[in-house]
């Protein structure tokens, strides 16, 4: 008996030896127990090994001051949790507002974006609305009242009828002076002397009831001649004295005799319809017309025009020599054997119904075709890609294009049309452009003149 408890003690000292850490004391006991052996085997084995299970500790009574003491810290430490609590609630209410405030100013920045492209979309669309519009507006074929145009033809045709008394055989040099004065704009007259340039232009302002004046270009002629100059006298003081000037019609005659400083005192009048004397500057009489001459069979003691001024003139008309049918009837109706008063010549017109033709002439109508004519014409004179282009050394400007622009609806008006057909721009071409066409030394000397070289683009261009 002795010896089966020795063998049990030793088995359960064995077993808390190896498991005693790892499972406590109290735990191995009820193993121990639970595993057949004795607890006295386990007293002994946990004896022998100094294995004691701990004591239960008591409470140890509070007393009342420690108690409040112990609630007071709870209530701080509940306190100071409320309001770490109050902070935190605070902090997520601020990031709150912030992450809305970012959102509504996102949301008010892509409004203000749409809003930003809805405006450039709608001032976008109003812009294409008015161009198409205008290009509607300006596609509509508007022409001027037929009636007016048929009257205003017919006091053309009087005041050719009247001119006739005393121009006879300048059929067409006529015409062109009519047609400048219809577009408001100069005249340069070419032609040998004696063939009624002066006595043309002076006849077309008697029938157009306007005031002419003569001025007759020299070697020494000065600009003051022409457009007047600032004198003193010691009763009056410094007072202005207008030059010839001051007239409707204008004849500049002889103008390559004047040196170039003298000729230029003519653009200012020519192109602004007003001239300045001293400090003072003063319109001219409308309609202001000015009819220039050139001698061309001189070269001694003349000036080659400026191409500043010479572009000025919107027509460069040849005057030849009359027909022999006509000049027999030249003979009898001259004026060096009769006055020119004798030929008693109504005025037809008077200053403001030229002026109202004039308005009406920019208003003859002018189809696309027409001007893509004209502007074939002009590139071609500067491209110079046909057979005589290489005499060209320098092609018409953009003047020349406004020139054919405007001559043909006069052309159209003195037909009694209000809208301009390709013959129009035909018999004005050569008017327009003879003098604005810069040709080469060669062409001089081969003998190919402007003219040519005209009838050449017209031959290459086809007609609409």
């Amino acid at each position: 008996m002795v010896e089966i408890e020795e063998l049990e003690k030793k088995v359960v000292l064995n077993y808390l030896k190896k498991y005693h850490k790892q499972y406590g004391i109290a735990n191995l006991k009820k193993k121990v127990i639970k595993s057949g052996y004795s607890e006295k085997a386990f007293e002994e084995a946990s004896a022998e090994l100094g294995l004691k299970k701990a004591p239960k500790t008591s409470k140890i009574p509070q007393t009342e001051a420690i108690k409040k003491e112990l609630i007071k810290k709870a209530r701080e430490k509940r306190k100071e949790l409320g309001e770490q609590k109050e902070l935190e609630k605070r902090r997520r209410e601020a990031v709150m507002k912030m992450k809305e405030l970012a959102m509504r100013k996102k949301e008010a920045e892509k409004r203000r974006k749409e809003e930003a492209e809805k405006r450039a979309k709608d001032l976008e669309r109003r812009k294409e609305e008015a161009e198409k519009k205008r290009k509607e507006e300006a596609e509509k074929v508007v022409k001027p009242d037929l009636e007016k145009i048929k009257k205003c033809a017919e006091i053309i045709i009087k005041m050719k009828m009247e001119i006739g008394k005393v121009v006879i055989g300048q059929e067409k040099i006529i015409d062109s002076l009519i047609r400048g004065i219809l577009c408001d704009g100069h005249v340069l007259l070419e032609g040998v002397p004696g063939i009624a340039k002066t006595l043309a232009i002076k006849a077309l302002a008697a029938v157009s009831g306007c005031q002419s004046k003569r001025i007759q270009f020299t070697v020494d002629l000065l600009p003051t001649d022409i457009i007047g100059l600032t004198t003193y006298t010691p009763k009056k003081g410094f007072e202005i004295v207008k030059g010839p000037i001051f007239a409707n019609f204008i004849i500049a005659d002889e103008i390559n005799r004047a040196p170039p400083k003298t000729q230029s005192a003519l653009i200012e009048a020519m192109q602004e319809k007003q001239v300045t004397i001293g400090k003072t500057t003063f319109k001219l009489p409308l309609p202001f017309f000015v009819m220039a001459t050139e001698n061309p069979l001189e070269t001694s003691g003349v000036y080659t025009l400026p191409e500043a001024q010479i572009d000025r003139f919107l027509f460069k008309s040849i005057m030849g020599y009359p027909e022999i049918s006509k000049e027999n009837e030249i003979m009898e109706r001259n004026v060096t054997l009769k006055k020119f008063e004798t030929f008693d010549l109504k005025p037809i017109t008077n200053p403001e119904k030229i002026l109202e033709m004039q308005k009406l002439t920019k208003e003859i109508y002018l189809s696309k075709k027409i001007k893509r004519y004209i502007l074939s014409i002009v590139e071609l004179t500067r491209t110079r890609e046909f057979a005589h282009g290489e005499y060209i050394e320098w092609g018409a400007s953009p003047r020349a294009s406004i020139a054919l622009f405007i001559a043909s609806k006069a052309r159209a008006l003195t037909q009694g049309r209000n809208f301009v057909v390709p013959k129009d721009v035909k018999d004005v071409v050569h008017e327009v452009l003879r003098h604005r066409l810069l040709l080469s030394y060669k062409s001089r000397v081969e003998g190919i003149d402007s003219d040519k070289i005209i009838d050449e683009i017209l031959e290459q261009i086809k007609v609409p």
